[in-house]
């Protein structure tokens, strides 16, 4: 598989977002863009249950995997077991700012110490037939980021390493909550694509801000390797998933609708309820099938407020489809 090819267009990991169900909602809408994990540490891998954090649908494929860690043993470990599930990419998380991560040396806190990160990925890299990659910011706190990043990039390609997708931020350890870290930082696209031009045999694909085709097509045409969409694909999927087929991977075949995608999901829909899931477990990530068109609200309601009810089945979905129609007509 050209995994290079894919990511062009990424959805970033997500946590509490871009589970099994996420994913294969996202993979029903675009063929082609590369579709990544909630963030699993190693040490859960190693000793937690492996089926239920690791399984996927095989439709799911390209499908990446990514990893949390800083101990070069445990992750070379976890991704010789994530190998064996058939992901496509093991990706090691150098951003996340939360304070969980920061207290277990994993995360974006690794923009401190690229050496270790080195040391994780050439492990992991010796352990797996499957590439790794990095996930990372362009600095922690007080750091420079032009001085910071081409070096953090130049150690960990020593490494092993060829693909990098860069959110375009720093991170703030001290002062600033996860969420804030989205998005009170300043954005600072000119070093990521100073960063193509001076490694330009690395993969890069640039993170952060990016909400929509139009913006991504930019840093595409500005010489980056790929973009990488985060909370703007999970709560607007239909305008940046359905054409994205077409407007960053040339397929000629016009887009599907998102009436036609759900109903596609009713049948994962059943299959899970047979299995014994729940149906607001799928349909949570479903809420913005309809951002920004007549009956939207009334979709969103109709789902938030039914999927939850015990006994709770298609009919909820089919029922809050009914709700776009009518104010559609």
């Amino acid at each position: 598989m050209q995994i290079n090819l894919h990511a062009r267009l990424s959805c970033a990991p997500m946590m509490d977002w871009t589970d099994r169900h996420c994913r294969y909602l996202h993979r029903l809408m675009s063929r082609h863009v590369l579709l990544y994990t909630e963030m699993v540490t190693a040490p859960a891998v190693i000793h937690g249950d492996r089926d239920r954090l690791l399984g996927f649908d095989p439709a799911e494929h390209p499908v990446a995997l990514q990893l949390g860690g800083s101990d070069p043993r445990e992750l070379a470990e976890a991704a010789r077991i994530a190998a064996g599930y058939g992901y496509d990419e093991i990706n090691l998380n150098i951003g996340c700012p939360s304070d969980r991560v920061q207290s277990g040396c994993f995360g974006a806190v690794l923009m401190e110490r690229p050496g270790l990160v080195a040391d994780c990925v050439a492990a992991m890299i010796a352990a797996s037939p499957v590439e790794v990659t990095v996930k990372c910011r362009i600095g922690v706190d007080e750091q420079r980021p032009e001085e910071v990043l081409p070096a953090f990039l130049e150690t960990v390609r020593e490494a092993g390493v060829t693909r990098f997708a860069i959110h375009a931020r720093k991170a703030w350890l001290q002062g600033l909550s996860p969420k804030q870290n989205r998005d009170v930082p300043p954005l600072d696209y000119p070093l990521v694509h100073r960063m193509k031009r001076d490694f330009p045999a690395l993969h890069l694909s640039v993170n952060g801000g990016i909400t929509s085709l139009e913006q991504a097509q930019t840093h595409l045409a500005a010489g980056m390797d790929g973009v990488m969409v985060g909370r703007a694909a999970y709560h607007d999927p239909s305008s940046l998933l359905l054409p994205a087929d077409q407007v960053i991977f040339g397929e000629t075949r016009a887009p599907r609708s998102a009436e036609e995608i759900v109903h596609l999901m009713l049948p994962y829909i059943e299959r899970h309820l047979s299995a014994g899931g729940k149906l607001a477990q799928v349909t949570r990530h479903m809420l913005g099938l309809f951002q920004g068109r007549p009956g939207a609200r009334g979709w969103k309601r109709a789902i938030s407020e039914n999927a939850h009810k015990p006994g709770a089945g298609p009919e909820v979905v089919q029922a809050a489809l009914d709700e776009v129609r009518l104010r559609a007509a």
